[in-house]
């Protein structure tokens, strides 16, 4: 039966002892802390021989005694001595180091850190794009290996289930640009001309790149989640040993897919959103809709929509590369793949805005205005 923890002072060789007896635990410890902290003088010997059970707060009550009153223990058996050892390691106190380093060397520490990063994905997205053109060439010398079940599902999920998200977003963004171009073009009296900036900035620019971050915000996270699920799984492990190339059963349809309905999102995002346009221009400025039609048909040339043809094949190409490729690098855990679908995200929306940027300046230099 357990019993209250207590302790009796007596004096041996001109030297005060406490002697301790009972359970050293936290329901038994009762007003011992409180008798303890009272005590007046140092140097004590603090003899836990008559203690039946000690627990890390026992423990540290002990240790807390002896190093406050410069106290020494004896009589403890070896797990109340261990017991002992980590309460007392616990007790020491974080020493900083001098020559830590400065804010601006930790800066440059991360930004040289990010910068390695980025270029080890770079090289591994190259790599990842070798694979892919590799598979791509057996199936076409292996037509049968084509899986066109994975394909048209894909095509289902990327394409058919976005149709609603984008046509809403598209005409949203529509309204927005006409409202916008007819209070700054209202100043100088050229309302008519908002008609040229919808038609324009909505096949040539907007659509497809607001439907590149649609996707990738969608489906490319939804292929990072799903294939490093599978990781964690051991499914693709799995795949391998049976002789199922990953890349063939589970890349190539995710990537063919973006690839293959990039180009219609984007043709669709752009139709909706001239028609948004001329909703608000209908509405707000009295332009009839042939009228408006007939104006896009003068002003919108059709080197606009070669542009959105040419572009949005290669936004789908890097949208499903980088969602394939963070998901194959879950290794360790849950919480990994929650980083690598957001790595996913931001890597593909980054790679999608600077290519935009370059194919703005090539097809200038070739006169597609």
């Amino acid at each position: 039966m357990s019993s209250v923890a207590r302790y009796s002072e007596t004096k041996d060789e001109g030297r005060r002892t406490l002697r301790f007896q009972g359970d050293l635990t936290l329901p038994r410890l009762g007003v011992l802390p409180t008798r303890l902290e009272r005590l007046k003088g140092r140097g004590f010997l603090l003899d836990l021989s008559g203690v039946d059970r000690m627990d890390t707060i026992g423990a540290w009550v002990v240790h807390r005694t002896a190093r406050d009153r410069d106290g020494e223990i004896i009589g403890a058996n070896e797990d109340q001595l261990s017991l002992l050892r980590l309460v007392e390691q616990a007790d020491k106190a974080v020493k900083v180091r001098p020559d830590a380093p400065s804010s601006l060397a930790q800066l440059l520490n991360q930004v040289g850190t990010a910068t390695i990063m980025a270029g080890q994905t770079m090289v591994g997205l190259l790599g990842f794009f070798g694979s892919l053109l590799i598979t791509t060439w057996r199936i076409m010398l292996h037509p049968r290996r084509l899986r066109i079940n994975a394909i048209v599902q894909r095509i289902e999920v990327v394409g058919i289930h976005a149709l609603g998200i984008v046509g809403l977003m598209s005409l949203l963004v529509g309204l927005v640009i006409a409202q916008q171009g007819a209070v700054q073009l209202r100043q100088f009296g050229a309302e008519v001309f908002t008609v040229n900036l919808i038609g324009r900035s909505s096949l040539k620019e907007l659509g497809v790149l607001m439907t590149a971050i649609m996707v990738a915000g969608r489906s490319g996270s939804s292929f990072a989640a799903q294939l490093g699920s599978m990781k964690l799984a051991e499914e693709v492990d799995a795949m391998r040993t049976i002789g199922v190339s990953p890349m063939e059963a589970l890349i190539f349809p995710r990537v063919l897919s973006t690839v293959l309905m990039m180009p219609l999102l984007g043709f669709y995002s752009g139709i909706v959103a001239i028609v948004g346009g001329g909703i608000f221009c209908w509405i707000s400025l009295g332009i009839p809709p042939v009228t408006f039609i007939q104006r896009i048909r003068e002003v919108v040339p059709v080197t606009d929509l070669w542009q959105l043809m040419v572009k949005a094949p290669v936004f789908g190409l890097i949208i499903g590369m980088a969602g394939c490729y963070q998901g194959m690098q879950v290794e360790s855990n849950a919480e990994e793949v929650g980083m690598r679908t957001t790595t996913a995200v931001v890597q593909a929306i980054f790679l999608v805005i600077v290519l935009d940027a370059f194919f703005a300046v090539f097809f200038t230099s070739i006169g597609w205005l």
